[in-house]
């Protein structure tokens, strides 16, 4: 009987074995469902809660806040992986450009091969400033279009406001 136990006991996977499987496949999940999470509950619960007149336009506003402020962390987060997966690709192609220079060099003239490191040297050089270049353009429009978000979001604020404002010197 004792050996049924163990076998049993090692033929089930650990929990945590699950969850390493899961957080090796995406390593960024965690970190976005951490950060996710605690909006997500507000979001649910604030969606449950309803509410007339005034606190319910309120509390209209802040759903809106809410989700604006969502939808800005998502394409910050979705420009983050484009930046970093262009680097990657940039990475691969300068690593594959050195080796394919490199396996072709052996056996020629020396000075031959100093004037082709010049010349490569020169070209991965200028490759990396349009590198940078194109990476911080990457970032910028990421990070514009979030701003956009939260702009956007701050101009029907200031909107609703004047509208409750004018509403009120009315009555």
């Amino acid at each position: 009987m004792a050996t049924r136990k163990t076998t049993a006991a090692k033929s089930a996977p650990p929990k945590s074995a699950a969850k390493k499987t899961t957080s090796q496949a995406d390593p960024t999940a965690e970190i976005r469902d951490a950060i996710a999470k605690p909006f997500k509950g507000l979001a649910e619960r604030l969606q449950n809660l309803k509410l007339s007149g005034t606190a319910g336009a309120v509390l209209d506003s802040g759903r809106k806040d809410l989700a604006a402020l969502v939808k800005a962390n998502e394409k910050s987060y979705q420009g983050l992986q484009t930046v970093v997966a262009r680097q990657t690709e940039m990475l691969r192609t300068a690593i594959t450009d050195w080796q394919g220079a490199m396996s072709a060099m052996p056996g020629k003239d020396p000075k031959e091969n100093m004037a082709k490191l010049d010349e490569m040297g020169r070209a991965a050089f200028q490759r990396a400033l349009d590198d940078i270049r194109e990476l911080a353009e990457l970032a910028a429009k990421s990070q514009a279009d979030a701003f956009d978000i939260m702009r956007q979001r701050i101009s029907d604020n200031v909107d609703q406001v004047s509208q409750l404002l004018t509403k009120g010197g009315k009555k």
